[in-house]
């Protein structure tokens, strides 16, 4: 049991890491893209944004396809094309082309962020679900760990070209993997009574569902928050602070280890607290410190180690709310897992592409606009959980308690 507990786990976080790790890999190459492509800050900007985009929005076309057509088939599906779209950005001569590409590459890579969250809830419910998710999110923890490391040494040897070559090996490994490795969890028997009219009449449902909605925004501000660090910090930390991009790369992957180590105590906090309260504790801890960011920061410590620590608390913190809002928002949605999955993602990334957007209408390439806007994200998700969860308990059955 705790083999196949360990092998899912290590499977599902690298098929959801595919998507994620043409993200990160991406980041030391954005001044080097701009010079090459002749493009300025906004228009390579843009390629990301592009990618987060159809990253946000397909994931709602995934949900329903695998609820009836089994987890497998739209996971093919999806991490085929973005091998494709891999390819079309690694050869692309111009910005415009990259933009398009890039797009096609976060629509076939939402496949791998929306239905590994729907075989989690195929397979467990409450703590145990915890447990595997945040195991998965270990796993998961490669990208950001590792890719900008990876990335900075490829695009060393081979430019920024090769970081697109290398992310269309990964999608192959990724279907390697899903082949030989993954069983469908998806039985006939619950497909038969899926269909697009269904998937409608679901999002129906979890669109009323106060808990699922109130759960989905805490989650979604917490991950922009994370998102519009990830847009700016580049150019903050290589342009203004004058990091090289592997000095960057180590700076980055610091946030995430401290993200992904902290993770790890979801499941043992949430047997011994509860996940509802465990989530409370961590959006407050997550606001706190990321408010104080901008105090100190404002009155004038602009410092790359004073950023760096209230980062690394913060999204320690972090680490404790992505879980337990996904665990809790899917609780009760067992029948219609990956349409819950699909809208759970697609409205947490179109909550982090509003942030980033707003945030690079204020971005001047100093790092105080940047913590303004993560740490506008974090107060907003501790707002909503006062106002809400923390004023009364959502009922998630044994989640909860």
């Amino acid at each position: 049991m705790k083999s196949s507990f360990l092998r899912y786990a290590i499977i599902l976080g690298l098929l959801s890491a595919i998507g994620p790790f043409a993200i990160d890999m991406y980041l030391p190459a954005l001044p080097f893209i701009g010079a090459d492509l002749a493009a300025g800050e906004n228009a390579v900007q843009m390629s990301l944004l592009a990618f987060f985009l159809s990253f946000a929005l397909f994931q709602i076309v995934y949900g329903p396809l695998s609820d009836m057509w089994g987890r497998k088939l739209p996971l093919y599906m999806g991490i085929g094309l973005f091998t494709v779209a891999s390819i079309g950005c690694a050869l692309a001569t111009n910005i415009e082309t990259l933009v398009a590409f890039r797009f096609l590459q976060g629509i076939g890579g939402a496949a791998g962020m929306v239905i590994p969250r729907a075989v989690v809830r195929d397979m467990h419910t409450g703590v145990q679900a915890a447990r595997l998710m945040s195991l998965l999110m270990l796993v998961f923890s490669i990208s950001p760990i590792l890719a900008p490391l990876t990335g900075s040494a490829v695009i060393h040897f081979f430019g920024w070209r090769g970081v697109f070559w290398a992310v269309m090996i990964a999608a192959l490994i990724g279907l390697f993997l899903l082949s030989t490795q993954l069983e469908e969890t998806r039985p006939k028997e619950a497909r038969a009574e899926s269909s697009l009219r269904s998937a409608l009449t679901a999002y129906g449902i979890l669109l009323r569902d106060r808990n699922f909605m109130v759960l989905s925004m805490i989650g979604g501000f917490g991950i922009a928050s994370f998102l519009v660090y990830l847009a700016n910090s580049p150019f903050v930390l290589i342009d203004h602070y004058g990091l090289t991009p592997t000095q960057y790369s180590i700076a980055f992957s610091i946030n995430a280890v401290s993200f992904f180590t902290v993770s790890q105590l979801t499941g043992w906090l949430g047997s011994r607290f509860g996940l509802v309260r465990v989530m409370r504790m961590a959006v407050t801890g997550f606001g706190i410190t990321l408010a104080a960011m901008v105090v100190v920061m404002g009155a004038g410590f602009d410092q790359l180690p004073v950023l760096a620590a209230f980062l690394f608390v913060g999204y320690g913190f972090l680490g404790l709310v992505i879980p337990t809002t996904g665990v809790l928002a899917l609780e009760e949605h067992g029948e219609i897992a990956g349409s819950a999955s699909a809208l759970l993602g697609t409205l947490q990334f179109v909550i982090s592409i509003i942030a980033m957007i707003v945030a690079a209408l204020f971005f001047t390439g100093k790092p105080l606009p940047m913590a303004a806007g993560i740490a506008m994200c974090a107060v907003i998700a501790f707002a909503v959980t006062q106002l809400t969860i923390g004023r009364r308990p959502v009922e998630v059955g044994a989640a909860a308690e």
